[in-house]
């Protein structure tokens, strides 16, 4: 996951990825420190071509209020620019593999 630190960078991630993934965490969380790597792997694994960032909520809350995130973790997807699903607190890895499934299908071709 690429680390965003800036409103530019962010945009810019988004307006260039046809698929995004965005993260949304900080250090303090101990669930997000379990999530984030299994939800790597599910993005390695499954989804080769989708990108993916992440946003330290400590370091950067000027993003997490951008994007209206106020609880962590949070998972924001993007399909060609446009936020199509949210998922925060309690979220499951197979709700997010069959969120990210057709859309990414029908982006991506597979």
């Amino acid at each position: 996951m690429e680390a965003l630190y800036s409103l530019e960078s962010l945009e810019d991630l988004t307006a260039t990825s046809p698929g995004l993934l965005l993260y949304f965490s900080n250090e303090m969380c101990s669930v997000c420190k379990v999530l984030k790597p299994k939800v790597t792997t599910l993005l390695k694994e499954q989804f080769p071509f989708m990108r993916s960032g992440y946003v330290d909520t400590d370091k950067s809350p000027l993003l997490a209020g951008q994007q209206r995130v106020f609880s962590i973790p949070t998972i924001l997807l993007f399909f060609e620019g446009k936020e199509q699903t949210r998922f925060s607190r309690n979220i499951s890895l197979y709700q997010l593999e069959e969120a990210i499934g057709r859309p990414y299908s029908l982006v991506f071709g597979e």
